[in-house]
């Protein structure tokens, strides 16, 4: 009887044991997740990233006659025709608005010429001439200039001599003054550096990259801080050989290119900088295209990418499509294959 019992209690706990190792309800293989994305159709283009040197733009001296500097505008004011860069012997010189640079003395009598034009669009613009603006000093003009003189608190002359304006195509700011109040002066003495308000990029392209330098083509420029603002080439230099500082002893000959900002706001708190200037180096118009990550190589060669039947979901509904590549280009890969169009879906390998 004892045996018995021990015996039936052996049964139950082997019995148990298979119960609870035994799986009473499997569930079906669930595929890990993945990554898809769908063919895109559209322009491809590839770009190559350089470093340049932000910076304004036209930086020059400006200088003053003879006499004792007596004020000078602070770095970094701006000025608009009228401004004032600095005084000598308490006498302003004042910017005015013109591409031709002061040459001679504006006076009754003088031969005509658009230095004379210049100045009295300038005048115009300060409100104290009222004809229309030609290249004729006349009695018009005298007037003019002694309606300015008079407001400028000036010995009224109608008449203005060498070194008592200063023309430039636009405002100026002031870079940096070279000279401080109380400092003698003499005809050519550099009193200050002034740059124009726009801002540029001066990039040196190595020999090899000379192709992306084409003036007029669009850049990307990205600031420090990551923002981002555009601008277009305006000049592109013939090779030369690389200062020493520029390439630190390299001697493979650079081409220097200019860039431009389009909006010279977008990096106003900027002085100088170091940027980096996307070239559009190749574009692919009208192209289907997919991540990189979506290429498979195929066992006898080549490439090709694992579609996505609609509405497939795990390893099912796919098939291996073989494809021709093209530009590669910021992570994306230019594709042509039988059945690939824009938003046909293809697997993308995780990372």
């Amino acid at each position: 009887m004892g045996v018995a019992a021990g015996v039936a209690v052996l049964g139950l706990v082997a019995t148990g044991f298979v119960i609870l190792t035994s799986p009473q309800d499997p569930k079906p293989h669930t595929p890990p997740p993945r990554s898809t994305a769908e063919v895109v159709r559209g322009d491809l283009s590839e770009q190559t990233l350089v470093q340049g040197n932000l910076g304004y733009t036209g930086e020059r001296a400006i200088s003053g006659g003879a006499g004792t500097l007596t004020s000078v505008a602070p770095p970094g004011s701006e000025l608009s025709v009228g401004g004032e860069l600095f005084s000598i012997d308490n006498r302003p010189v004042l910017l005015f608005t013109g591409a031709l640079p002061q040459w001679r003395a504006f006076e009754l009598g003088m031969e005509r010429g658009p230095d004379v034009q210049q100045l009295e669009a300038s005048l115009a613009a300060l409100g104290y001439f009222w004809a229309d603006p030609d290249d004729v000093f006349d009695e018009n003009t005298r007037v003019g200039i002694r309606l300015w003189q008079e407001a400028m608190g000036r010995e009224i002359t109608g008449e203005i001599g060498m070194g008592e304006i200063h023309f430039a195509p636009g405002p100026l700011r002031i870079a940096a003054a070279k000279l401080e109040p109380g400092a003698q002066t003499a005809p050519g003495t550099e009193i200050v550096r002034v740059t124009e308000l726009g801002k540029h990029v001066e990039i040196n392209l190595k020999l090899a990259q000379q192709r992306l330098a084409v003036v007029g083509a669009p850049v990307e420029i990205e600031l420090p801080g990551g923002a981002k603002t555009t601008g277009k080439i305006t000049a592109v230099d013939p090779p030369r050989e690389p200062e020493q500082s520029e390439q630190g002893g390299d001697t493979t000959p650079i081409v220097p290119v200019t860039v431009v900002l389009d909006n010279p706001d977008d990096a106003k708190s900027i002085d100088r900088a170091t940027v980096r200037v996307s070239f559009t180096s190749e574009t692919r118009e009208d192209v289907l295209s997919v991540p990189v990550g979506a290429l498979l190589a195929l066992p006898g060669g080549g490439y090709g990418v694992e579609v996505v039947a609609p509405g497939a979901t795990g390893t099912a509904g796919t098939k291996r499509v073989a494809v021709e590549t093209g530009l590669f280009a910021g992570g994306l890969v230019e594709i042509t294959g039988e059945g690939i169009d824009a938003g046909t879906t293809v697997v993308v390998a995780e990372a």
